[in-house]
């Protein structure tokens, strides 16, 4: 686990959306990040073993691979097809010794709530524990309840702990992403208690709260918190990653470069 600040910096290949693989890891580097969290369908027009030997070429560390799940059937895969998919992105993550592996439910797709919980508890006790044999963390991601219905039916943290703790295993924790989570605007009271739970945090900022698809500002640009939540979970012992993730339309119309350049300098300064 890297503890140097400056070391557990990265990006999330969703805020370089056009560029290949490739070109988000070099040009991740050149832009002074470390680490990387690896989206699966980049990964895998690079090929995994040329990504492999790029990533250690170029000493970047994985931050997160992203993302496995679905269990409920709401893409239009079985729950074995779910399962046996995120086995397989269980193994690509030992490969690239990712820090986790982010898992997303899926929605209800017609299911009663009760039982999208209990098909995503089945999935995550076996995966959890092939997990474990490797090494790998899971992170179970929540969602802002304005965009999260694609996605995944867990649009609060107290729901997604509730779903963790019945697997009765510790390589399973959550990603606390902070333009989901942190539109709650006593967030800085309940953070400290969850903090040990946290495998990831993925940093966005918004000037409104999620409503339909994801829109993403410039970090410090919106109305998030994000200073007073990473120094609290510092405060609180959080030694994992911070992985930038931007987009939606306030951010469209700015060059990758730029902001790779400006994500880097405001990052800095919420230590200094």
């Amino acid at each position: 686990m890297p503890t140097s600040w400056m070391s557990r910096m990265a990006v999330s290949e969703l805020s370089t959306y056009r560029w290949s693989f490739e070109e988000d890891v070099l040009r991740y580097k050149e832009h002074g990040f470390d680490a990387i969290g690896v989206w699966r369908p980049k990964l895998s027009d690079c090929g995994e073993s040329k990504g492999r030997e790029l990533l250690l070429d170029q000493k970047m560390k994985v931050s997160s691979l992203n993302w496995a799940g679905g269990f409920t059937g709401s893409d239009g895969s079985t729950f074995k097809e779910s399962l046996h998919d995120a086995l397989d992105a269980i193994d690509v993550a030992a490969q690239l010794e990712a820090d986790c592996l982010v898992i997303l439910a899926g929605s209800r797709s017609g299911h009663t709530r009760n039982h999208a919980k209990r098909l995503l508890a089945q999935a995550l006790k076996i995966l959890a524990e092939a997990a474990q044999a490797v090494g790998i963390q899971l992170a179970v991601e929540p969602m802002h309840i304005g965009c999260a219905h694609e996605f995944t039916f867990l649009t609060s943290v107290p729901d997604t702990l509730d779903v963790i703790s019945g697997i009765g295993n510790s390589n399973c924790g959550i990603v606390f992403d902070c333009y989901h989570m942190a539109q709650d605007p006593n967030v800085i009271d309940w953070l400290p208690s969850i903090v040990p739970f946290i495998r990831l945090v993925q940093l966005g900022d918004s000037k409104r709260a999620p409503m339909g698809e994801q829109n993403r500002c410039l970090l410090g640009e919106g109305n998030v918190p994000l200073a007073g939540l990473v120094s609290t979970i510092e405060q609180y012992g959080y030694e994992g990653f911070y992985e930038v993730e931007l987009l939606g339309e306030d951010v469209d119309h700015y060059d990758y470069g730029d902001i790779l350049k400006m994500s880097m300098q405001k990052l800095v300064s919420y230590r200094t």
